[in-house]
């Protein structure tokens, strides 16, 4: 199917490794940006390996068109040293220019605004945080 101006490309290589070896790499997001021939992704949201289906690992990720977003993965298929493969699916987006038009909003209104570029990592402390200040 085509888009307009868009075609559809297919591309394969073959790779003289060991299965086991390729495997490994796969299986472990934080080096999937060392193989990533497009430069889109930027890192993985944690360290733990995939280990079977049903696993769901985050990538953090940049493109021109949409900005910082983010894809959530979902393994659903899994046979160690043999196959592996997951359902993307988009998490979080934020293109610059809107991001930009929303700061400039809420400045025009006199309301103080903060951006941070780490998509939540201190929010998740400090609402852990604030849970623990709030127990007795």
């Amino acid at each position: 199917m085509t888009d307009g101006n868009l075609t559809p490309v297919s591309v394969s290589r073959r790779i003289q490794a060991p299965a086991a070896e390729l495997f490994v790499v796969l299986a472990d997001p934080a080096r999937h940006p060392g193989i990533d021939g497009s430069g889109m992704l930027r890192e993985a949201g944690g360290t733990a390996l995939i280990s079977g289906v049903g696993d769901v690992f985050s990538m953090s990720m940049h493109n021109a068109e949409m900005g910082d977003y983010e894809m959530s993965n979902l393994v659903v298929e899994y046979e160690q040293d043999r196959r592996i493969g997951w359902e993307p699916a988009l998490k979080a987006a934020t293109r610059p220019e809107d991001q930009d038009e929303f700061v400039r909003r809420l400045a025009a209104h006199g309301v103080p605004v903060t951006v941070r570029d780490t998509r939540g990592r201190e929010i998740d402390g400090a609402c852990g945080q604030l849970a623990a200040s709030a127990r007795p």
